[in-house]
């Protein structure tokens, strides 16, 4: 199976990303804890079907911050023009899949289906509560201990707010504690300059066109499970998913199940294409 890491200079950026397997092309959009890395119980079994996706956006794990303006929309559009892909499925968790619900309303001729792991849309506030921990992160950010930050951000997304440290995964713990650091450093390094999409994708969902899977969990934020049901209810080819027993990243903790429900639902849209 070819497998490939590189970096492509995009927009004044030097993004790295990985490529693998052959076929349709899907991209993996990672959190805003993480990088290409969470997707690793992942890239092998779609490979099988597809030509795979992962990058670093800017600031997280090998791809540097740049103090300039851009979309990251716009970054995922160029990168797909330098690996000439002319259309993809798109698939992103949290902070990732708000991003893909951005290109999907900005590049519809780009995208054949979305898929949103544990995200909002844009322009999205849910019930204005802070989360259990918030206070405590923004006093650890204010005294400059990133190392603290992790930590609590570990707990709540990772753990969850209904489990103890002692109950998940031990090496998923550490993995996104090592990947969150490294773009924690790299924010408070304050060269961020990322524009939003305007108007924001919240009052724009019946725009999108591309089939739709919204995948949430039983253990993670409850505005996270309110927005599935918002989306699966505003954008018109739109269905939800519920993985159960697991936090903000379902593909790290459930990778089976995941990768299950992925491609039976990307089988379903190809499948469609075809007979068009």
């Amino acid at each position: 199976m070819t497998k490939t890491y590189e970096f492509a200079d995009i927009n004044g950026a030097r993004i790295h990303y990985e490529t693998r397997g052959s076929g349709p092309a899907l991209v993996l959009v990672h959190a805003g804890i993480c990088d290409l890395r969470m997707w690793d119980a992942q890239m092998d079994a779609f490979a099988q079907r597809y030509l795979v996706i992962r990058y670093d956006m800017r600031g997280f794990g090998q791809t540097a911050p740049v103090a300039s303006r851009y979309t990251r929309h716009g970054d995922l559009r160029a990168l797909l023009d330098h690996l000439d892909v002319a259309r993809a499925h798109v698939m992103g968790c949290s902070m990732g899949g708000m991003m893909a619900i951005d290109f999907a309303l900005a590049y519809p001729q780009r995208i054949n289906a979305l898929i949103t792991v544990c995200s909002s849309p844009s322009g999205y506030t849910g019930s204005g509560d802070r989360p259990p921990l918030w206070g405590e992160i923004v006093a650890a950010d204010e005294a400059g201990d990133l190392e603290k930050v992790c930590a609590l951000e570990v707990a709540l997304w990772v753990d969850g707010l209904k489990r103890t440290p002692g109950q998940v995964d031990a090496q998923i713990r550490q993995q996104v504690y090592d990947m969150n650091l490294i773009a924690l450093k790299n924010e408070a390094l304050d060269m961020d300059d990322v524009e939003k999409l305007e108007p924001p994708a919240v009052g724009r969902l019946g725009d999108i066109g591309a089939p739709t899977l919204n995948i949430a969990t039983d253990l993670d934020m409850p505005d996270l499970l309110d927005v599935a049901d918002l989306m699966a209810t505003q954008i018109p080819q739109a269905q939800k998913a519920i993985i159960m027993g697991a936090a903000h990243l379902p593909n790290m903790e459930k990778p089976a199940q995941f990768n299950q429900i992925v491609l039976g639902f990307l089988e379903k849209v190809d499948h469609a294409t075809e007979h068009l």
